[in-house]
C-alpha cells in the first residue's frame, strides 16, 4: 500500500461539477492499494498518517501530528500510485489490487484513520475526480507499507 501524503491548507474533491468532499488544514492522502496488501498494511499506514509529526509547532519545527493541530484527512483512492514506470514509456499496473479488493482496503483505511479520532473525508471510488489542494509548505511524503518506517 502506498500513499502520497500532502500537508494542505485545504483540499477538495469534485465529481461531475459538484464538490463531494473537502477539508481545511490537514492531510490529503492519495492512496494506492497493491495486489498483495491486507489488513496489516492498512493498520500500519493508517497509524503513520494519524501520528506523523509533520505540522509546525510554535517554534516552527515539524513536531505536531494532524490530530495535534485539529486537522482533517481527505483520502482519495488513486491506483496510479501503484504504477511501475521502470520499463518502456507506458506505466504498468500489474501491482495494483483488483477494484473489489482495493475498494474494501481503501474504505478500511479511511475507517481506521477516523477511529484514531480524526475528521475523515473521502473521494468517490473509481469516479473521475477533480482534486484541488493548497499544498502547505510544500510538504509531501511518499509512504509505502512494505518499507520500514
Amino acid at each position: 500500500m502506498r500513499a502520497v501524503l500532502q500537508r494542505v491548507s485545504r483540499a477538495s474533491v469534485e465529481v461531475e461539477g459538484e464538490v463531494v468532499s473537502a477539508i481545511g488544514r490537514g492531510w490529503l492522502v492519495l492512496l494506492g492499494v497493491g495486489k498483495d496488501d491486507g489488513a496489516e498494511d492498512v493498520a500500519r499506514l493508517a497509524d503513520k498518517v494519524a501520528n506523523l509529526r509533520a505540522f509546525e509547532d510554535d517554534a516552527g519545527k515539524m513536531n505536531l501530528s494532524v490530530r495535534d493541530v485539529g486537522g482533517g484527512v481527505l483520502v482519495v483512492s488513486q491506483f496510479t500510485v501503484m504504477a511501475d514506470c521502470r520499463a518502456g514509456r507506458r506505466p504498468g499496473f500489474s501491482d495494483a489490487a483488483d477494484p473489489t479488493t482495493a475498494e474494501a482496503l481503501y474504505l478500511d483505511f479511511a475507517r481506521r484513520v477516523a477511529e484514531a479520532g480524526l475528521q475523515v473525508a473521502t473521494g468517490v471510488f473509481r469516479a473521475d475526480m477533480q482534486v484541488a489542494l493548497i499544498n502547505d509548505g510544500p510538504v509531501t511524503f511518499l509512504l509505502d507499507s512494505r518499507r520500514q518506517f
